[in-house]
């Protein structure tokens, strides 16, 4: 059993029984007299980690053979550089919604390669909802950038309309937590450490057609269409972290997206519920609409409570509760791998703060 009751926002909760076959793994991986961490990146036994992997997650979002699946490293940062360097000519204009930091980090890099444009920000209310969608989308952009769940605010997107332009995604914090159209997305991408798996590898999931429209030449390391060619192994594949993320997936599936979205709904409405009904804490977001099931942002009206509940977190092993340095207070992430009676624990001690 896991010593504390885990709300990090990133590396986060992983479940027992992925953790139990990580360990394993560490040890011996299957019949090879070898340790996961010794596997060698281009052999038979990594190759079919690889595939299994890709296979499950196209099967989990949906998708047909007209997606390709990438592991890759570099984190979410990488995908806002990879991303405008392979689509954005420099005379062209791509689209970016702003509703948090990593939203705005991920314009901010594509302004390097080209005209970024701001369709709509939250930024002027410090990000505690979701801008309107743009009611004009301009003509002829590169792409459209989005990221469906918001890490430090607590904003989520529900429904995404589908714009004419190739729509991108930053699903890091969100990926595989509820019933979603993915056929929507000419690519998504999510940094492995929040729902997916550990820190060190990324999934970018690409439609081929985009893999067509290169806005320039590039270092294979850094093209889409090279790393597709060489199948996740154009460098030394971070073979640990594939694995681990092929047992999420397994996990994922053996529980079903719906069951998932159920569950994460139920955690979701707890916590949010005690909070708007509390006289102690203060939900970050109000817009109800526009809540994340994911990261539950919350302050206390006073220091003393603050105080009280972070002690009592940690005389209760409660751990990562504090909010993101950029905004203090409280967040609670609440990932798939968070079970309910974490929350369930979590909202008492809230209720006998005073």
């Amino acid at each position: 059993m896991q010593a504390k009751i885990n709300f990090n926002a990133g590396p986060a909760a992983l479940p027992p029984e992925v953790l139990h076959e990580a360990a394993k793994a560490v040890n011996k991986y299957k019949k090879t007299g070898l340790s996961i961490l010794e596997l060698p990146h281009r052999g038979p036994e990594f190759a079919e980690i690889l595939a299994e992997s890709k296979h499950l997650v196209k099967k989990l979002c949906g998708l047909d053979d007209n997606y390709e699946a990438l592991w890759l490293q570099g984190g979410g940062r990488q995908q806002f550089c990879m991303i405008p360097m392979n689509f954005l000519p420099q005379d062209g204009a791509a689209g970016y919604i702003e509703t948090g930091h990593w939203a705005e980090e991920a314009q901010q890099y594509a302004a390097f390669y080209g005209s970024a444009q701001v369709l709509a920000s939250s930024k002027k209310t410090n990000y505690n909802r979701l801008p309107e969608w743009p009611a004009k989308i301009p003509a002829k952009l590169a792409y459209m950038h989005i990221t469906t769940n918001n890490t430090i605010y607590g904003t989520q997107w529900g429904q995404v309309p589908e714009p004419k332009a190739p729509l991108i995604a930053d699903m890091s914090s969100d990926i595989f937590s509820r019933k979603h159209d993915y056929s929507k997305y000419a690519l998504f991408y999510a940094a492995a450490q929040k729902n997916l798996g550990i820190a060190g590898v990324a999934l970018a999931v690409i439609r081929k057609d985009l893999l067509k429209r290169a806005a320039r030449e590039l270092p294979p390391m850094l093209s889409y269409s090279e790393q597709v060619k060489e199948g996740s192994i154009l460098n030394t594949a971070n073979v640990f972290g594939v694995y681990v993320s092929l047992l999420m997936l397994r996990w994922i599936e053996s529980r079903g997206i719906s069951a998932i979205e159920k569950e994460n709904k139920q955690k979701a409405k707890l916590l949010y519920d005690t909070l708007d009904s509390s006289n102690v804490f203060v939900p970050y977001v109000t817009e109800k609409a526009h809540r994340s099931l994911m990261n539950v942002c919350f302050t206390a009206k006073t220091p003393e409570a603050e105080k009280k509940l972070l002690a009592l977190c940690e005389e209760n092993d409660i751990t990562g509760i504090k909010g993101h340095r950029s905004v203090g207070g409280f967040r609670a992430s609440i990932y798939n791998a968070v079970p309910l009676d974490w929350v369930e624990r979590l909202v008492e001690i809230m209720k006998s703060v005073s």
